[in-house]
């Protein structure tokens, strides 16, 4: 097990022919495949330098790379333009659909026992280790998974063997997976290297993956106060340890310690990226660690024009609403639809404040109806629109038109803030 390149610290900046170049040097220590499957996000990630590390790979390796799939998890297929404009100049015919339902095998099963103890208790289920067929099946002597390493509200810090268990997996270990971290707890994962469920995916990685050829590159983003975007390492390996120096940096990088607790967060959803509350309440995950108590959260999600972007999901949230944790886990034991899609009754307890902050949602295409019917306070988009204007605001704080102070993120995909709330 080996990290072939690792380049990276708060001040780096890594320019397109620095990812070249540690692309060329990591080809050159495996050998040239025969068959290569890339493993990209999708445009959720837009901003992880993963779609361009993924071009720079088929021009080194040309027809060798027979196949690209795009870890969707839960979400909906990229369509054409979205695939031009993250993956310019691939041919569609390479790209296959991951279907998260259908096209799945059990690799294996992490028992109840280890579950049970790196949960402490709170959730002593067996998980099932599903990935894609192609994975297994497809002959490729080269598995490549490309993406970034950054804060998240369902592992801790996002990626690595999270792109291959979750962004290709099956609707069992998807579901279970999201389902026990919300039990374990949001605000006890948000921005932890080695939590639970990464522990359950390393295992699973150690006990079931020695036939598969995996290798991982991993970004580190940071976003600037002027909104440019420096990639601050890039790590390429096949072992824990490749992740685990990736998640150090973002941790460094990614986390913004505020040294008081605002009252009042405005976070924006950039319409190219969010559509959903599935995606857009990172709004809410990322912050609510920072957040007063009794605080408020203002939304703005111009293109927000659904729940969930599953129309089953969807269904779900429209029906039970977002709850607290407690409630959620009540409303499982009692409810066979909600039961049978964990990864719902998950989304619900992280999009919950637990009672503790308003969120105030001013979505461009839902209805204050449809807005407050799921337990949000709806927003008047174009006012507030006016009120904060993103296009020249930056991350921090700000004096609103009352006189009260605000803080404001451009992007709560790309980070963590935190706050100490006592």
């Amino acid at each position: 097990m080996t990290t072939f390149f690792a380049k990276g610290s708060k001040t780096t900046s890594l320019t397109s022919e620095d990812l070249r170049d540690a692309l060329l040097q990591t080809f050159a220590a495996i050998g040239m495949p025969e068959r290569a499957l890339l493993l990209p996000p999708d445009a959720t990630r837009l901003f992880s330098r993963a779609g361009e590390l993924t071009v720079l790979s088929h021009q080194i390796l040309g027809d060798r790379v027979t196949d690209i799939m795009p870890a969707l998890g839960t979400h909906t297929p990229m369509k054409p333009d979205k695939l031009d404009h993250m993956f310019p100049g691939i041919p569609h015919d390479l790209f296959r659909p991951h279907l998260w339902r259908d096209d799945v095998v059990r690799l294996g099963t992490v028992p109840s026992e280890f579950v049970s103890k790196v949960t402490g208790g709170m959730y002593d289920r067996p998980w099932e280790a599903q990935v894609n067929k192609m994975l297994r099946d497809g002959g490729h002597d080269l598995i490549f998974s490309i993406g970034q390493v950054v804060p998240h509200e369902v592992i801790g810090m996002a990626n690595y063997n999270k792109n291959v268990f979750v962004g290709t997996g099956g609707k069992d270990g998807i579901n279970e997976s999201h389902y026990l971290s919300a039990v374990y707890g949001i605000e006890e994962t948000l921005g932890q290297a080695n939590t639970p469920l990464r522990q359950i995916l390393n295992y699973a990685s150690d006990h079931f993956c020695s036939g598969l050829p995996l290798l991982y590159a991993l970004t580190v983003i940071e976003q600037m106060p002027d909104r440019s975007l420096h990639t601050r390492g890039l790590f390429i390996g096949d072992d824990h340890d490749t992740f685990f120096q990736a998640a150090e940096l973002a941790r460094q990088v990614n986390i913004t310690m505020i040294p008081q607790a605002p009252k009042h967060v405005v976070a924006y959803l950039d319409p190219n990226e969010f559509k959903s509350t599935w995606l857009g309440n990172k709004a809410i995950y990322r912050t609510r660690l920072a957040i007063a108590t009794g605080g408020r959260l203002t939304v703005l999600g111009p293109a927000v024009e659904e729940f969930g972007e599953d129309q089953q999901i969807d269904h779900l949230i429209r029906k039970y609403g977002y709850r607290t944790r407690e409630e959620v886990i009540a409303l499982v034991a009692e409810n066979e639809d909600l039961a049978a899609n964990l990864s719902a009754a998950a989304h619900l307890i992280h999009g919950s404040p637990e009672n503790r902050f308003e969120v105030v949602y001013a979505a461009g295409n839902l209805s204050d109806e449809e807005i407050r019917s799921v337990g949000y306070t709806p927003g008047n988009l174009s006012e507030l629109m006016k009120r904060y204007d993103v296009d020249t605001l930056q991350n921090g704080v700000h004096t609103d038109i009352d006189g009260s102070e605000f803080y404001f993120i451009q992007n709560p995909s790309l980070g963590l803030w935190q706050a100490d709330r006592n």
